[in-house]
């Protein structure tokens, strides 16, 4: 099955779960066109198809809850209860039961692919190496969280880079499209959501990610009490993985059950309820993307502290710290680096198919 053909069927299959919106559909397919790296973060049901057969020595080490859809943009910042700023993976759409490895391959193909495209400056060998000693040493020390406060300067100055200013965030939300007709259940998870009950508000359409485009995103905007307030819902399904591998992957949304076993500080306006996603927007609650980097562009130690986040994530796992160190310690030098050269070459390959044939 070639990349246009899996695509047809992913999406006829998540059409079954989901309405899917045409016009964000059709978007998603140019942008799949467009670079590689934007092909990467759109297909992870592609990736679930081709990575057992590309990397299949990996497949027999110790499974665990994964992120799934990990990449060097799928990291960003929020508020937590005690309203600290915390940096981390801020996307689980695509969590399964994955073997351990899934997520360090998929992240390292990622930065190999953003140094390819000048994303990020950095050789390509020291990046994966970063990548894998912050997972290694993570995995040993038990992990913790990345509170920005008195510790991480250097990301707290990613996340209050200029490109995440306050009126720029806020004249972005005013851009949005207004919308009257949505969901029943999408406007009552929005307006449960607002700080007051009864509050008014601009209800409109968004257009965001890539291996979530296509799928209904509506944001409720309002003012409140001296300032601007937005927050975002959108429907779950179950990971791709149960798409690609429908024999032993669980059929449920394991996007919270990820959340309350990792090492991480929780988003309290993160909530899911009858599988709407319902999250809070403001400068400082969003993903952070690589063109945001400023003068932080080459900086290793962000790899380092990538691997040392999705450690975070894997250690919420019982009972798996020690084989997963075991299995690390087993590995010949270079593996992670062989296996996301190898999948680079073959995401490159479907993205080629992809631009070619798309349009038939």
């Amino acid at each position: 099955m070639n990349i246009v053909k899996a695509t047809k069927r992913y999406e006829d299959w998540l059409g079954k779960h989901i309405p899917l919106v045409a016009p964000d559909l059709a978007l998603k397919h140019e942008e799949m066109a467009n670079d590689q790296f934007s092909f990467l973060r759109a297909t992870f049901y592609r990736w679930m198809q081709v990575w057992p057969e590309v990397c299949p020595d990996l497949q027999r080490v110790p499974r665990l809850l994964g992120v799934g859809d990990l990449h060097v943009e799928n990291f960003g910042t929020w508020r937590d209860a005690e309203g600290r700023l915390v940096w981390g993976i801020n996307d689980f759409d695509e969590t399964s039961i994955f073997p351990y490895t899934a997520d360090l391959v998929r992240l390292a193909t990622s930065a190999l692919v953003a140094i390819r495209e000048t994303r990020l400056a950095m050789r390509p060998q020291a990046a994966v190496d970063a990548i894998l000693q912050g997972y290694g040493e993570a995995m040993k020390e038990g992990g913790r969280a990345f509170v920005l406060g008195e510790e991480h300067t250097w990301l707290r100055l990613i996340a209050e880079n200029e490109l995440r200013d306050p009126v720029r965030f806020w004249q972005k939300m005013d851009r949005l499209p207004a919308v009257k007709v949505v969901p029943e259940r999408a406007r009552q998870v929005l307006e449960r959501s607002l700080p007051e009950p009864g509050m008014k508000y601009r209800l409109a359409r968004r257009v965001a990610g890539l291996g979530s485009l296509g799928r209904m995103r509506f944001v409720a905007v309002a003012d409140w009490r001296g300032g601007r307030v937005a927050r975002e819902t959108k429907p779950l399904v179950p990971s791709a993985m149960c798409w690609a591998d429908r024999e032993h992957t669980p059929r449920k949304v394991l996007y919270f059950t990820i959340l309350e076993r990792a090492v991480h500080c929780p988003d309290p306006f993160l909530h899911l309820r009858e599988e709407w996603l319902t999250r809070r927007l403001s400068p400082h609650c969003s993903r952070i993307e690589l063109e945001s980097l400023g003068k932080a562009r080459g900086e290793l130690r962000l790899m380092t502290a990538m691997g040392r986040e999705t450690a975070n994530i894997h250690l919420g796992t019982e009972g798996k710290r020690k084989a997963i160190l075991k299995d690390l310690k087993s590995r010949k030098p270079g593996w992670l680096t062989i296996a996301a050269q190898a999948m680079a070459a073959a995401m490159d390959k479907d993205w080629r198919t992809w631009k070619e044939n798309w349009r038939r």
